[in-house]
């Protein structure tokens, strides 16, 4: 994770950023460090990224990389405003220990558009990723990868629009209208029992989540997702990140997975 420290609303790269509404530095500080507590108090450590104050957008921390079995595929930004920041995050990956980095040939933006499970890795293209990612990411992890297509500028990410709740089991929440209907097929017969959500679930930004494969933390405003999960044996732990969501962001855009990673210092 990375916090707020420098988090503006100065441009507009996804249609959730108005830099006309200011932001609250002091209340999305709150809000990023309630997350982070929460993530402790469940038993997970927490490693930290220094913020720059040039990278507004360094707190979405999920798009720097894609680490699977301790090998970290880095970041390629779309963006200008965000190039800077994948090299900061292969300077922590080395700093902590990790060997087998590799700094990519085509735009990806980590698990913005990478979601894993133990047998594949999801692929997001559409508004930010390159298609020729998807082949780069398959070679490097030896994991099948899946490309879907977004099709609304709203869910310009794959983790605005789908969640892993259980990366062995298979099973995944998402929203159906964010794909292409091939997509969408797809996405049925890969997960025939998915949670699918609704619009209004999806527009609280409900599928930008975090599961541990019991607890789910996801926006508070995704009230729709609470039931279902608690009906699939999950612990719904509603989170407010609403200062974040003007940079259009939430729980897992603020929260990077290390899988697999070597011994590092807990912070």
């Amino acid at each position: 994770m990375c916090a707020p420290a420098h988090f503006q609303v100065t441009y507009s790269i996804n249609p959730w950023m108005d830099p006309s509404k200011p932001v609250d530095l002091a209340l999305a500080a709150t809000q990023w460090e309630d997350l982070r507590d929460r993530y402790r108090s469940l038993g997970h450590t927490v490693e930290l990224l220094t913020p720059r104050p040039d990278l507004p957008d360094m707190v979405f921390a999920a798009n720097g990389a894609t680490v699977v079995d301790g090998r970290v595929l880095g970041a390629r930004f779309a963006y200008p405003q965000r190039y800077a920041e994948a090299g900061a995050h292969r300077e922590w990956f080395r700093a902590a220990g990790f060997t087998e980095i590799r700094e990519p040939d085509h735009v990806n933006e980590g698990e913005g558009d990478f979601a894993v499970t133990d047998s594949c890795l999801l692929a997001g293209r559409g508004f930010r990723s390159s298609p020729l990612s998807h082949a780069e990411a398959q070679e490097f992890f030896g994991r099948p990868v899946i490309g879907l297509d977004l099709v609304d500028p709203r869910y310009y990410h794959l983790d605005t629009a789908l969640c892993v709740l259980d990366g062995a089991a298979g099973e995944v929440m998402y929203y159906p209208g964010a794909f292409s209907p091939g997509s969408r097929s797809v996405l049925a017969r890969l997960f025939p029992d998915a949670l699918i959500a609704g619009e209004r679930d999806a527009a609280a930004f409900g599928l930008n989540a975090v599961s541990d494969g019991r607890h789910v933390l996801l926006p508070q405003a995704a009230t729709g997702l609470f039931g279902p999960l608690r009906d699939r044996g999950f612990e719904p732990v509603p989170m407010d990140l609403g200062e974040l969501l003007k940079g259009g962001g939430s729980v897992k855009c603020c929260t990077q997975e290390l899988r697999g990673a070597p011994p590092v210092r807990g912070s």
